[in-house]
């Protein structure tokens, strides 16, 4: 009995750490007696025993790799300082375990010369304006060179560029040059459309003042027009009215004289009269005297 007790305890010890759960996101590589015989993927496993190894758990996940600045050349002979940041997924874990040893470093290496060999035909400018074409290119090298040791490289970035202090100091003066230039533009160009809306605004001025003037004019005199030729009716209407009563010569020359009359309160200090007026002047004296025997009386 106490032997099966022992029995029991010796095969819990071998069996139950021969049985593995893998995650969902890793990959057991097995070896078989020291070759390499299959991969486990997420799930319950069984290793047998002294037979089985556990040759490497892989990461299955999209890794991040942060490298530290390389020195590189760039065409015009200009050193500067470049950090990239690689990301890269393990697609195959057979490869990725027996492809090269230390992948990580591997691909530190690789990056630091294929950034070196692009950034050597570009000169300092273009390498400062040209992130998007030096990424693709090393995306597209890196992905091709790992791709026998079971990487996939999704993306790489050029983190940093760090030219030479003087080079600084001389890309800061130029870009302060170009920002005083255009706000020198700017300035003028803000001078010229304000100038030219004022003189517009006070040709605009001009002209209303002008049509307003010449409105006012117009109606100034369309009023003494029609001023005038309310008075000719009047006058005409009279006269007609004068007729239609049948007035003799007497009262059309009493008219005349009152006419006569309006025409001496004016402002003018001599009249000439015509010679057919006298008879008119003669008979509004004789009227008056009469008038003024009639109240005598």
């Amino acid at each position: 009995m106490p032997f099966f007790i022992i029995l029991l305890i010796l095969v819990g010890i071998i069996v139950i750490p021969s049985i593995k759960i893998v995650p969902q996101s890793k990959a057991y590589v097995i070896e078989r007696l020291g070759s390499y015989y299959t991969i486990w993927r997420n799930g319950v496993h069984f290793k047998i025993p002294f037979i089985d190894r556990i040759s490497n758990v892989v990461l299955l996940k999209e890794m991040v790799r942060d490298f530290d600045p390389q020195p590189v050349i760039t065409k015009d002979n200009v050193t500067m300082q470049i950090d990239t940041v690689v990301y890269f997924q393990i697609t195959d874990a057979k490869l990725y375990t027996y492809g090269v040893e230390y992948p990580i470093s591997a691909i530190e290496s690789l990056t630091a010369t294929t950034l070196r060999n692009i950034i050597g035909e570009l000169e300092l400018d273009q390498t400062l304006t040209s992130r998007d074409i030096i990424n693709t290119k090393m995306r597209s090298i890196l992905d091709e060179a790992t791709d026998p040791w079971g990487i996939k490289v999704n993306r790489v970035e050029v983190k940093n560029i760090l030219p030479p202090r003087d080079i600084q100091d001389a890309m800061e003066k130029q870009m302060r040059a170009e920002r005083e230039r255009r706000e020198k533009i700017l300035q003028a160009e803000g001078e010229k459309k304000s100038s030219v809306l004022i003189a517009e605004g006070e040709k605009e001025s001009a002209i209303l003042r002008a049509e307003a003037d010449k409105e006012s004019r117009i109606k100034r005199a369309e009023g003494e027009a029609e001023a005038m030729l309310k008075i000719k009716n009047a006058e005409a209407e009279g006269i007609k009215l004068l007729r239609e009563a049948n007035a003799d010569s007497s009262v059309l020359q009493l008219k005349s004289y009152e006419a006569l009359t309006k025409i001496a309160d004016g402002q003018s200090t001599k009249i000439i009269l015509p010679a057919e007026l006298s008879s008119i002047a003669t008979f509004g004296t004789v009227l008056q005297e009469s008038m003024k025997d009639n109240k005598k009386k």
